[in-house]
Formats: C-alpha cells, structure tokens, sequence
C-alpha cells in the first residue's frame, strides 16, 4: 500500500475543517442524534424512502470526497440463505488520512475502522440511518490523543445523515 503524502493528509484534513465550519452556517446541527450511553448507537430517522436514503447518502459521501469501499445488501444476504429481512444495507466507507490517525493511537481501533452506515426500515417502513457514536468509539479503545480527529468525523457524518433527516 503505497504511502500517503504530506500533501494529501493535508488536503484532507482541510476538507473535512472545511465541512466542520460550514455545517452551522448551512443551518445543520453537529447534534443530529443522541446516541444510547450504553451502546454508542446513534439513530437518525430518515424523510426518503429506503432507496432513495441510499442514494442521498452516497452522493453525500461522493460529494464530500469519501471513499465508498462497500455496499452489503444484508436483505439480499439474507433472501440467498432462505431468511426473509426488512431491507437492510450498511455502507462502508472512510477518508484514510483521517481514519488511519486513529489505528496509529490503538491498532485494535481497525474493528470500528472505516465508518459502518447502516440503512434499514423498520417493522412500520420507517427508514434510519445508523451508526457508531464516535465519542463513544474513542472510549472503547481508550483513545485519548485524537480529540480533533474525532470531533472532525462526528461532524462529517452527522453532516452526511443530514442529508436525509430533511427535505432538501
């Protein structure tokens, strides 16, 4: 795996500034969700479809320069070992330079690393998307060198949920 340069650590970390201090310009709150003190789960009711909260949520991450490593239909997975699920697909994607930073405080961080989305409806066809609190992620791995890092992501994805907690 070829390394990254200065350059592009840098580029990155100025994107991802750049979304942090537009977000309360823009009208959207870093604070989309409260996540469960226990789990670390944060639940964020979506206004679209289920089809359509994939599809807003990936151009968001497109937009904003994220990687998309994964798409997993888990209905699908499910349909092809004969048990019937409610639509479910969790999204896997990340920005290296700034994920990374977090494996070279714990390595054993690489579990929750790069960022897990999941998308499903539930039993009334509501759609949420859900994910890991990532204050509660640098808790579970004791990682206490990384503050800005991790404020940077927790706005970055309450940036990109927002993308289908409201009618744009």
């Amino acid at each position: 795996m070829a390394m990254l340069g200065r350059s592009s650590v840098y580029s990155a970390f100025a994107l991802a500034l750049s979304i942090v201090f537009t977000l309360p310009q823009a009208g959207y709150s870093t604070q989309l969700a409260a996540a469960s003190t226990q789990d670390g789960i944060v639940k964020v009711k979506s206004v679209y479809g289920f089809g359509e909260t994939i599809s807003r949520l990936k151009a968001d991450i497109a937009h904003k320069g994220i990687k998309l490593f994964s798409e997993i239909d888990q209905t699908e997975l499910g349909a092809g070992s004969g048990i019937k699920l409610r639509p479910s697909t969790l999204l896997i994607f990340g920005n290296p330079p700034l994920g990374i930073q977090f494996l070279t405080s714990n390595p054993d961080s690489g579990l929750d690393w790069p960022v897990r989305l999941l998308v499903r409806q539930d039993e009334t066809g509501q759609v949420w998307a859900v994910y890991t609190d990532f204050g509660w992620i640098a808790r579970r791995h004791g990682i206490q060198d990384r503050d800005a890092q991790f404020k940077m992501a927790s706005s970055v994805i309450a940036s990109i949920t927002s993308s289908v907690a409201t009618k744009q």
